[in-house]
């Protein structure tokens, strides 16, 4: 019966079809996803290619879509880079850079980052001096010539120097704001990183603080947005976000607009609520998956909310970005693209940084694409050995172009019109922060603790 059965079945079958390709182990890109996906909810990401760079990137640079003119602002002059993207809003205009891209300095900015201990801080510019903070909670002022000012530990006397990691950075008025992996907001003086004053939270802080007028907002990991006096650090209001699912340990920060501020948490909502006494205005969810990524399961706003006239754009790092009618939270569109990072809108385009490792031009109306090119993604080629990712910090546009940097040892700049890459620099390291623009100077931290500077 077996072998009536066999035949039967050999003689209706057809002649094989072998399609034209390459073969790709469908089960072992899963399970590397997979992996990815487990790192992100334990709070690390996976490891990143620390060989030293050569001076062409491995990976080709492609660009998909048709170009189309572009109305961008004109450079100004910014001394300045205080928070996110440069400012409390987290929208500044393209600031001022010089056709060159050559390291003038690179100075030692505290200890490397390791797999568990992670750089989170982006560098902030403020009062003539570039703060840092490493991922053993060092925070550094150094001069724009490159001599180190001042440095100091914010390791609490009670615990262990490494013990935790995390947290940001923001300037304003001579005095720098800091939240660590600690539990703590910490306010410094900047010229000789005294203590102002310190505040103990009820949770760790999951982003950079936001200091406007006289208020700092934060959000934490237990899903709770706050809002503190500057002048003394005493709690004003909070908000209570929704349920948390997975949430990465360098969250997005809030944004304000001129009557409200905008909360990001780790559960996709955002909130809005008034400056001064915390009603809120509206909430909305933004929600979505890129099918295929393990990491989809990841539901936190990462890319932090960019407030520009009467619009505010956020995103998550699961394949969405929003924008938002800042004063109801009217959804305006919706672009099944997501970012690790906040986007940087300009005239009428936006630009990112996507979840799939592209860097992205859309049309600021619709929210279509325009362009997208290809970043280097996998760590290896090889499809049993896909394991780790790059990451890649920005975009930032000044001097009229956009500027990213990576965990492959690069910093690329890349036209803002057509998406051509102009030129990959090698950074010696891989980046491990957003790159921020200040006095016609690039500033970057690299994976082994320095900072370099560009002109």
């Amino acid at each position: 019966m077996a072998g009536l059965l066999a035949a039967l079945a050999a003689g209706c079958s057809g002649p094989e079809v072998i399609l034209p390709g390459p073969r790709y182990d469908v089960r072992q890109t899963d399970e590397a996803a997979a992996d990815y996906a487990r790192e992100v909810q334990a709070g690390t990401l996976p490891q990143t290619a620390t060989r030293p760079p050569t001076s062409t990137p491995p990976v080709p640079y492609q660009v998909s879509g048709t170009p189309k003119p572009v109305s961008l602002p004109a450079p100004v002059a910014n001394a300045e880079w205080t928070h996110v993207n440069g400012s409390p809003s987290h929208s500044i205009r393209p600031p001022a850079f010089g056709s060159g891209m050559t390291q003038i300095w690179a100075v030692d900015a505290g200890r490397a980052g390791t797999r568990r201990l992670r750089l989170t801080a982006d560098p902030v510019v403020g009062g003539g001096r570039v703060f840092t903070m490493s991922a053993y909670s060092e925070v550094q002022a150094t001069s724009p010539g490159g001599a180190v000012l001042w440095r100091r530990s914010l390791t609490p006397a009670t615990e262990r120097p490494g013990e935790a990691s995390g947290g940001g950075l923001a300037y304003a008025d001579g005095r720098l704001y800091v939240t660590t992996g600690y539990g703590e907001l910490r306010v410094l003086d900047a010229t000789s990183g005294a203590d102002i004053w310190v505040q103990r939270l009820a949770a760790v802080p999951n982003s950079a603080p936001t200091v406007s007028g006289g208020f700092i907002y934060l959000t934490t990991r237990d899903n709770q947005a706050w809002a503190i006096d500057r002048s003394n650090g005493r709690i004003l209001w909070q908000i209570e976000g929704g349920e948390t699912g997975a949430v990465v340990i360098d969250g997005a920060a809030p944004a304000v607009s001129a009557r409200a501020v905008m909360f990001p948490f780790g559960s996709g909502d955002v909130i809005a609520a008034l400056r001064e006494s915390g009603v809120r205005l509206w909430s909305t969810i933004v929600t979505g998956q890129r099918l295929g990524r393990a990491y989809a399961e990841v539901s936190d706003i990462t890319a932090d909310p960019v407030v520009v006239g009467d619009t505010v754009y956020v995103g998550t790092p699961t394949g969405r970005l929003a924008a938002l009618d800042v004063n109801t939270g009217e959804r305006k569109w919706t672009a099944k693209e997501g970012s690790n990072s906040a986007v940087w809108p300009a005239g009428n385009a936006i630009y990112l940084v996507s979840d799939a490792a592209e860097i992205v031009r859309l049309d600021a109306a619709t929210g279509e694409t325009v362009w997208s090119a290809t970043l280097p993604y996998y760590t290896t080629q090889r499809v049993r050995s896909r394991r780790g990712v790059f990451a890649h910090f920005g975009p930032v546009l000044a001097g009229g172009r956009l500027i990213v940097a990576s965990t492959d040892g690069y910093v690329r700049e890349i036209d803002p019109a057509s998406g051509k890459l102009l030129r990959a620099t090698p950074l010696g390291s891989p980046a491990a922060a957003n790159p921020v623009v200040a006095g016609q100077t690039l500033y970057v931290l690299t994976e082994d603790g320095r900072l370099h500077a560009f002109r």
